[in-house]
């Protein structure tokens, strides 16, 4: 058990450098993409957080400067739960930014109460697949420009239990916080397979990642017995720093510049579920999101 605890404490380790880098990520004003930031940061990098809450992006902003030294830390506005926000915010990056070196797509949310983004999707699919879906589209020229570059797109272990529902995709017909939440966290990873396909030999590079059971924000939503269930269980839990390390590997390991399309865990490969294999549908699931998001394949 100590073991255990203690690997779980052992932050993952490199020298690489991103000097002369910029890194966008997403949802970083708390948690993992907090927690992220300062990290890459630390190596030089300029940082672009994109958040939706600003005066909290502000201090997060402050924050991250404070504790890597680093001053080329700037936010801006993003609202991955309206598709008119992510469009504004990919215009202006497009516009100011020479290049995206590392995308980062962080932000989400977890077992939420049935709710829909402005544009009528279910809060978690549309926050957590569907918006990243978007602005990885929007930005992809850029990133295509900055090579090499990288692409990050947090999932979870609960991708495992997620089945994609492409008649259903918004839990009209029925909903369970749990099978929403695992549909979009397996979205995530059938869309970096994907995403992998269609950029091979561009010098662009896609990883999934699983960060672990973090104790962060995402357990706000969780029903009381829940929220007793994981209290229990918070010792063999990891903390923000704990769970960026997977985030920060797959964004710097030199390793890992000719691999792309895999599924990562505490640093290294890890497997998936056989749906998370599953090209058909994958391509089935990109098809849907472009309708839904009056996107051209």
């Amino acid at each position: 058990m100590q073991a255990l605890r203690n690997f779980f404490r052992t932050p993952w380790s490199s020298e690489a450098q991103l000097k002369g880098k910029t890194v966008l990520i997403t949802g970083a004003n708390t948690g993992i993409g907090k927690e992220t930031a300062v990290d890459l940061a630390k190596r030089g990098s300029k940082i672009i957080i994109a958040c939706r809450d600003m005066s909290k992006a502000e201090a997060a902003v402050k924050e991250i400067i404070e504790r890597s030294g680093n001053s080329d830390v700037t936010c801006k506005t993003l609202d991955l739960a309206d598709t008119k926000s992510i469009r504004q915010f990919a215009e202006v990056i497009n516009r100011e930014e020479p290049a995206v070196n590392i995308l980062i797509n962080n932000a989400g949310v977890m077992m939420c109460p049935y709710q829909k983004t402005v544009d009528g999707f279910e809060m978690q699919i549309g926050v957590n697949h569907l918006g990243h879906f978007l602005l990885t589209h929007l930005l992809l020229d850029l990133i295509k420009r900055s090579t090499p570059a990288r692409i990050v797109n947090l999932s979870s272990m609960a991708h495992s239990w997620g089945v994609i529902n492409l008649d259903d995709i918004n839990s009209e017909k029925s909903y369970s916080d749990v099978k929403a939440y695992s549909q979009s966290k397996l979205a995530n990873v059938l869309f970096t397979r994907s995403l992998a396909k269609r950029l091979e030999g561009t010098g662009v590079t896609v990883y999934a990642v699983h960060p672990g059971v973090v104790q962060t924000d995402l357990w706000r939503h969780l029903s009381s017995p829940r929220q007793l269930a994981m209290k229990l269980v918070s010792p063999f839990t990891k903390d923000s720093v704990q769970g960026a390390q997977t985030s920060i590997y797959c964004a710097v390991e030199p390793t890992l510049e000719n691999e792309s399309g895999g599924y990562y865990s505490d640093c290294a490969p890890a497997k998936c579920s056989t749906a998370a294999k599953d090209d058909i549908m994958a391509e089935k699931l990109w098809d849907l999101s472009c309708r839904l998001l009056d996107m051209t394949s």
